[in-house]
């Protein structure tokens, strides 16, 4: 029988809106796009796909996009504000509940130190907190 996760009764998040996220923390300073968000934000932002890609994106080794973060922050967070956010990354969305994340000492520590959110607000559930990470990784098969 599998043991339960040690978050199997749920964790506490509610975004704070402070930003803090979308600056980078070392580890946290990469946001990889999928093919379908590499459409949709130069779509949003009324731009050519390759202007979008000289002007905000870094190629990765395999081919991957990841967002541009040789700033203090994501280059579209502006006042602490994310302004794609009708488009933003599934990874920006599901935040913080990555399968990297849900380490119990990552979560306690790297997580929390860069996230105002953790133990606050509703409880979410293991059942939750797993389906957002699986969403996550699923644009990157």
């Amino acid at each position: 029988m599998p043991s339960k996760p040690w978050y199997h009764k749920g964790l506490r998040f509610q975004c704070q809106k402070s930003g803090a996220c979308c600056k980078n923390h070392g580890d946290y300073a990469y946001v990889y796009l999928t093919g379908a968000e590499m459409r949709a934000i130069p779509e949003y932002l009324g731009i050519e796909r390759a202007a979008f890609v000289e002007r905000y994106c870094v190629e990765e080794p395999g081919g991957w996009f990841t967002l541009r973060m040789d700033r203090p922050a994501c280059p579209f967070l502006e006042n602490d504000r994310c302004t794609i956010y009708p488009v933003r990354p599934k990874q920006c969305a599901t935040w913080p509940f990555w399968k990297e994340n849900l380490k119990e000492g990552t979560w306690k520590g790297a997580v929390k130190e860069c996230c105002a959110g953790i133990d606050r607000g509703p409880l979410h559930s293991a059942e939750e907190i797993e389906r957002l990470a699986r969403e996550t990784e699923a644009g990157f098969d």
